[in-house]
């Protein structure tokens, strides 16, 4: 159990506006795409003021490979007997209902969370999620990046297995107690947001050709090892660039993808998803690069200052995992 080091300094009067519960998440997953399945997920329950009431843990079967074991560690041998998610899902539920969802990128986390519960044909009861990495640049936290161990450094929170769904979820509850007794103190509106649920689930053919973005295909990683870890050499992009991303657009297959600064998820993953969808992964920004990712838009690195002297869109993390799940097919392309 945590202890509770900021009960003493606690603001007097909490702003009443303030969540009444929450639920801090932590799922890992099979990838990044629409169709990657959950592997594990826990959630710490905190009252109103950051206070562990509850911990919660469980593997998940996700019913296919079980992804980037180089990252979670969790092989199929040890997903074999977990349960699957449809009978974890109730007791799921009980622990998110009637609380805000925290996460570290919270947008990632709710949609692996909404599309479980949509194949499992119900809806968890979340209302409201809050990312702490946009209550940490509203607070002006002086963190060297985005990434969850920067925030727990901060903090002075230790980690003792990144990547392990109930370890990451402690860290951040403990980290986020802090947090939220600064914005408390300072008045501060939380950044929250609504969480719709998906209403409807379709999986789509069982085979695809490589680079499909249809909806339910997720191409299988499993080799001999019975490990998953992309090959840093990947093969050329066999879309013909179609230009920039149009913001509040969607991306098309053979649009080039720049990234810069650190990651919330696993930077080379989030090369090999975009890879997958059809995107061509760029290392340096040109004329011709199609948007540029990162989570400090406003920091004078060489990528960043490029894409603003050639008009190249730049959009967060965030924004980007969301439009992994829908990148528009090339033209002439299926």
């Amino acid at each position: 159990m945590l202890e509770d080091r900021t009960a003493a300094a606690s603001p007097t009067p909490w702003p009443a506006a303030y969540p009444e519960g929450y639920a801090v998440v932590d799922v890992e997953t099979t990838g990044l795409a629409r169709d990657d399945r959950i592997v594990s997920a826990a959630v710490y329950q905190l009252d109103a003021r950051g206070r562990v009431e509850d911990q919660w843990y469980t593997l998940v079967n996700p019913q296919r490979d079980p992804g980037p074991v180089w990252i979670h560690g969790l092989t199929s041998e040890v997903l074999a007997d977990a349960p699957l998610f449809q009978d974890i899902a109730g007791e799921f539920a009980k622990r998110l209902d009637g609380r805000v969802l925290v996460a570290h990128n919270a947008a990632f986390d709710w949609s692996m969370i909404a599309r479980e519960y949509a194949r499992a044909g119900t809806t968890a009861p979340v209302r409201q999620r809050l990312c702490t990495i946009a209550l940490s640049k509203e607070l002006q936290l002086p963190l060297p990046n985005h990434k969850l161990e920067s925030l727990a450094a901060h903090y002075g929170v230790v980690q003792q297995r990144a990547h392990h769904a109930l370890d990451d979820a402690r860290v951040l509850a403990e980290a986020f107690r802090p947090s939220l007794h600064l914005a408390a103190g300072a008045g501060l509106r939380l950044p929250l947001l609504a969480c719709q649920p998906l209403t409807e689930w379709s999986d789509g053919p069982a085979a695809a050709p490589a680079y499909s973005a249809r909806v339910g295909y997720q191409p299988s990683y499993r080799g001999g090892t019975g490990t998953w870890r992309a090959s840093r050499k990947r093969p050329a992009c066999p879309y013909p660039n179609p230009g920039r991303y149009a913001p509040g657009g969607q991306l098309k297959q053979g649009m080039r993808v720049a990234f810069s600064g650190d990651t919330s998820i696993d930077r080379e993953l989030l090369e090999d998803r975009a890879v997958e969808a059809g995107l061509h992964v760029a290392t340096s920004i040109s004329r011709l690069t199609s948007v540029l990712v990162t989570n400090d838009p406003g920091s004078p690195t060489s990528k960043v200052v490029k894409a603003r002297s050639f008009g190249t869109p730049v959009i967060d993390e965030a924004a980007f995992v969301q439009l992994l799940s829908h990148v528009t097919p090339a033209d002439g392309g299926a």
